[in-house]
């Protein structure tokens, strides 16, 4: 059976496998604003934060980059927000917000993220990435996973900076 999230209190499923607690993080390639590609999941040595969201173009996925942007200043950890969004649309959204402690990265090439069970299957969001939020540890085992339940809904930042902190 498909993991869901729901859309305005609607189900809709996700497709890919269901990555937890205590799974080696897979790797995905990513494209950031500056059209570099980048490698996340995996063993990287140091900590990783993957956040997915469905587009940086709206209210929510603004609030939450800005926000994630602000609590990891200073954090001795590699963070990456995944959208679909196109590398120029991420590159203003950085210089507009003036993003600096996140690479913003799109998975618009290779849908990559499909690997984390993140990707909307059906409904109008079909083909976009769901709301969630992966801590990898420096062996690339995730040790946190927050799928946020109602798409339209900021993650819970206190328990994944607790998170972050203990690593």
């Amino acid at each position: 059976m498909a993991v869901t999230v729901n859309l305005k209190g609607n189900p809709v499923a996700l497709a890919g496998p269901e990555i937890n607690v205590g799974d080696r993080a897979p790797e995905a390639v990513v494209v950031a604003s500056d059209l570099s590609e980048k490698t996340i999941g995996g063993a990287k040595g140091k900590p990783q934060l993957i956040i997915t969201v469905p587009s940086l173009d709206t209210p929510v996925c603004e609030t939450e980059t800005k926000k994630f942007n602000e609590i990891v200043a200073g954090l001795d950890i590699d963070v990456t927000v995944v959208s679909m969004d196109l590398p120029f649309a991420e590159k203003r959204f950085c210089e507009s917000f003036n993003i600096e402690n996140v690479t913003v990265a799109s998975d618009f090439r290779y849908r990559d993220m499909e690997k984390y069970g993140v990707l909307i299957a059906e409904g109008a969001l079909k083909g976009i990435l769901a709301r969630a939020v992966f801590v990898v540890d420096g062996e690339g085992k995730v040790v946190y996973k927050q799928l946020v339940p109602e798409i339209t809904e900021e993650p819970n930042y206190d328990d994944v900076l607790s998170c972050v902190k203990s690593l």
